[in-house]
């Protein structure tokens, strides 16, 4: 059978098409699902979407998923999925998920398998092994933080999406209101927690935390955040803070086991 000029036309462009990122929100999975998060986590959600906030948040992504925006993660809630509300031990706030194809899974910090390790994890683990020696993660896995979350360190970014390379899109649309809400939830409950706060926008939390910290029983420690821009940079430069050992040795002092980082 003879293709004519249409049919040519129309098989180089089907195998042009480039596929949609792995980790993009599709218009199908909102509202989120709760299913296999911890009642805490259920309560704090509901509450939230039925908010004033959380009802524009909601109208702001139903109308720029059904525009056809490619908005990232495709589970916002992987964080307190892999790490349920009374199992948190330490805190570990970002800003918002990385706004490349692929990259952001809903742990603050974390790739997915198979992508390359953004500058600002790479150092992280470089303190880390500075710190306690051990080795920098290595493979297609190196970079996927679900190892720490299944040990109890909530990795929250504070904004739970964002549009594809458009960075810091989805901050103040309301996602702070609902992370500020958990930030008091995990300070208010009862058994003590460690918060990693890494550059000014997580120390803008601390105020929260500190407010409820009765009889200092939380662990607060703050340093610049682990962007090669401010690493080094003083006061309280990031690398040589020395936090991964500092948080096994008050987990140590509190009967719990140490963080495989």
């Amino acid at each position: 059978m003879r293709l004519n000029q249409t049919d040519l036309f129309s098989e180089e462009a089907a195998r042009l098409v480039v596929p949609a990122p792995s980790n993009q929100l599709l218009v199908s999975d909102w509202p989120l699902s709760t299913a296999g998060l911890s009642d805490s986590w259920r309560e704090l959600l509901s509450d939230f979407w039925r908010s004033p906030a959380g009802l524009i948040l909601d109208e702001k992504l139903r109308a720029s998923l059904a525009a056809g925006q490619v908005i990232f993660p495709h589970s916002p809630y992987r964080a307190l999925a892999l790490t349920p509300f009374e199992k948190v031990q330490v805190v570990v706030l970002g800003q918002d998920p990385y706004h490349g194809p692929d990259q952001a899974q809903g742990l603050a910090f974390s790739v997915g398998a198979g992508q390359k390790i953004p500058p600002s994890l790479r150092n992280i683990f470089k303190e880390i092994q500075r710190d306690l020696g051990t080795p920098i993660p290595s493979g297609s896995h190196a970079g996927a933080l679900e190892r720490w979350a299944e040990q109890g360190v909530l990795l929250l970014n504070t904004a739970l999406t964002v549009e594809q390379s458009i960075p810091a899109s989805h901050s103040d649309w309301g996602w702070e209101v609902l992370t500020d809400n958990f930030i008091q939830a995990l300070a208010v409950h009862s058994a003590p927690k460690a918060f990693l706060l890494w550059g000014a926008h997580a120390q803008s939390k601390a105020s929260q935390i500190e407010a409820l910290n009765e009889q200092g029983r939380h662990l607060i420690l703050k340093a610049n955040h682990p962007s090669p821009l401010s690493a080094l940079r003083p006061p309280t430069p990031f690398m040589g803070c020395g936090h991964f050992g500092q948080v096994n040795r008050w987990l140590k002092g509190q009967k719990k086991k140490p963080i495989l980082w």
